[in-house]
C-alpha cells in the first residue's frame, strides 16, 4: 500500500486524521486476516507552501518541516495509528526525480519552458481515468493559467525553476525543485515496484494529484497502482475541512479535549467514502459508546492481549465463528466498517444479557470475540478502573465555578492543568465528566 502522507507546513487537522485512520484500519484488517502488508506513506518536505511559510516567517525550510513533522507523528501516535513500514522524505529522492523528468523529456512527453518542465497530458493514454472524465471534458473545464509557453492548461509541472532565495537542486534542465506530483510516483515505484497493490489518500487527491502520478508512470511505460482507494471529506457545515478554507480544527486540539479513541470510532461509524461532520455531540456520543465497551472489558476482565489476536488464532481460542465470519463479510464488502462496528456492539449487548441470565461461559465467548474484533479495528478497550484523586476533583469544581462566573480564561487554564494531571474533562448536560485521554 502507498498512501499519500502530509505536507508538513502546519498542524494536522481532522481531515488528515481521517485518512490516517481509514488506511490504518484497512491495513490492520488485512493483517488480521493473515496477509502481511508493506505500508509506505511519504512525508512531503519540499513544496511551494513550505517555502512560502519559511520565507514569510524568516525561517529555514528545515526548521519548518522539523516542527510540523514532529507534530504529525505526535498526533498519529495519539491516534494509535501504526507507523508505516517506510516513510520516505521527498527531499531524499530528488536525484531519482531528476532522472524521471529527464526520461520523460527524452521520450518527447515532457517539455522545457522558462519556468520549469511540464508534462504534455495530450500524449498520455487514458488521462482523466481517476477523474472519470475524458481529456476533452477536462480541457473545457480547466482554468487557463497565464503562461505563454504552456501548451495546454492541463499540462502540469514536473520541475519548477527556483526563484532567488528558494531551495534548489541541480538538473540538466535548470536549477529548481520537483513538482509535487513527481515526488510520489518516484517513491512509490521505487519502494513497492511496478503494479503495486493499492494507492490511497483523500478524495481531493484523486484529481489532479493521483491522476498526474499515474500519467507519469503510464508515459514511462510502467504499470502503476492496481487499485485506488479514496476516503471522503470531513465537513464543517457542508464544506470540506481544509487549511486553505481556514475552517479546520487542529487534530492535536481535539485529541487534547476528548478521549483519543473517539475520533477512530467516529471514522469507523461512517463508510470511508462518505463525508463525516465532527461535532461536540458526535464526539460525546462516541465517548459514551466507548464507555460501554470499556464496561464490557471491566466486567469480563478482558485484557489488552486480546487486541493483538489475529483471525486464525481467534478461531483456535474458540471465538464465536459466526461473528468472525460476519465481521469479515462486512469488511470485505468495500470496508463496511459501520456494519462491522454494529456487530461489535451487538456482541457486547448479547454478552451482558447472557451474563445477567447466568450463562458465564457463553457470555465470555461473545465478550472475548468483541474484544478481538475491536483489536482488528485498532479500537483498544480499557479494563482498568481508575478514579480521580481529591485534588483533581477540586480542580474540576474550581473550573465549574470559573465557568459559572464567566471567567473563561481561568476555566481554560484549569482545564489544561487537569489535562496535565492525565485527565480529560468533558462538559455535558449532566455536569463535567472525567476520563483518561
Amino acid at each position: 500500500m502507498y498512501v499519500c502522507g502530509p505536507t508538513v507546513y502546519g498542524e494536522p487537522h481532522l481531515g488528515h486524521g481521517r485518512f490516517s485512520l481509514v488506511f490504518d484500519v484497512l491495513r490492520r484488517y488485512i493483517e488480521w486476516s493473515g496477509t502481511p502488508v508493506r505500508y509506505v506513506s511519504n512525508i512531503t518536505d519540499i513544496d511551494d507552501k513550505i517555502v512560502e511559510l519559511a520565507t514569510s516567517e524568516g525561517r529555514s525550510v528545515d526548521d519548518v518541516t522539523a516542527q510540523y513533522e514532529a507534530a504529525w507523528w505526535d498526533a498519529m501516535d495519539a491516534l494509535e495509528v501504526i507507523r508505516p513500514t517506510e516513510s520516505p522524505h521527498a527531499r531524499a529522492w530528488v536525484d531519482q526525480m531528476v532522472d524521471l523528468v529527464s526520461a520523460l523529456i527524452d521520450r518527447g512527453i515532457a517539455y522545457v519552458t522558462d519556468d520549469g518542465v511540464y508534462l504534455s497530458v495530450d500524449q498520455v493514454d487514458g488521462y482523466g481515468l481517476l477523474a472519470h472524465q475524458d481529456l476533452s471534458t477536462l480541457r473545457t473545464g480547466a482554468r487557463v493559467e497565464i503562461d505563454e509557453e504552456k501548451r495546454s492548461p492541463l499540462d502540469f509541472a514536473l520541475w519548477k525553476r527556483a526563484e532567488p532565495g528558494e531551495p534548489w537542486w541541480d538538473a540538466p534542465f535548470g536549477k529548481g525543485r520537483p513538482g509535487w506530483h513527481t515526488e510520489c510516483v518516484v517513491m512509490s515505484l521505487a519502494l513497492l515496484g511496478d503494479g503495486f497493490d493499492l494507492h490511497g489518500g483523500g478524495l481531493d487527491l484523486a484529481f489532479p494529484h493521483h491522476e498526474n502520478e499515474r500519467a507519469q508512470a503510464v508515459a514511462l511505460g510502467r504499470e502503476f497502482a492496481r487499485h485506488w482507494v479514496h476516503n471522503g471529506f470531513v465537513e464543517v457545515e457542508g464544506q470540506k475541512m481544509s487549511k486553505s478554507l481556514g475552517n479546520f480544527t487542529s487534530l492535536p486540539d481535539m485529541l487534547g479535549r476528548a478521549d483519543k479513541r473517539a475520533y477512530r470510532l467516529l471514522v469507523l461509524r461512517s463508510h470511508y467514502r462518505s463525508p463525516i461532520e465532527v461535532t461536540q455531540t458526535t464526539v460525546s456520543d462516541a465517548e459514551a459508546a466507548l464507555s460501554r465497551l470499556d464496561g464490557l472489558a471491566r466486567r469480563f476482565g478482558l485484557g489488552p492481549e486480546l487486541s493483538s489476536v489475529k483471525k486464525d488464532e481467534a478461531r483456535a481460542r474458540g471465538a464465536d465463528e459466526e461473528s468472525l465470519e460476519a465481521f469479515s463479510e462486512s469488511m470485505d464488502d468495500d470496508l463496511d466498517t459501520p456494519q462491522a462496528v454494529a456487530l461489535v456492539f451487538d456482541l457486547a449487548k448479547r454478552a451482558n444479557s447472557l451474563a445477567d441470565s447466568g450463562e458465564p461461559e457463553a457470555a465470555w465467548k461473545l465478550a472475548a470475540t468483541a474484544a478481538i474484533l475491536c483489536g482488528a479495528l485498532g479500537l483498544m478497550l480499557r479494563s482498568r478502573v481508575d478514579d480521580p484523586d481529591d485534588e483533581t476533583l477540586g480542580l474540576v469544581q474550581a473550573r465549574e465555578e470559573a465557568r459559572a462566573g464567566r471567567d473563561f480564561a481561568r476555566a481554560d487554564a484549569l482545564r489544561d492543568e487537569i489535562h496535565g494531571r492525565g485527565w480529560v474533562v468533558e462538559d455535558s448536560q449532566d455536569g463535567p465528566r472525567l476520563h483518561r485521554p
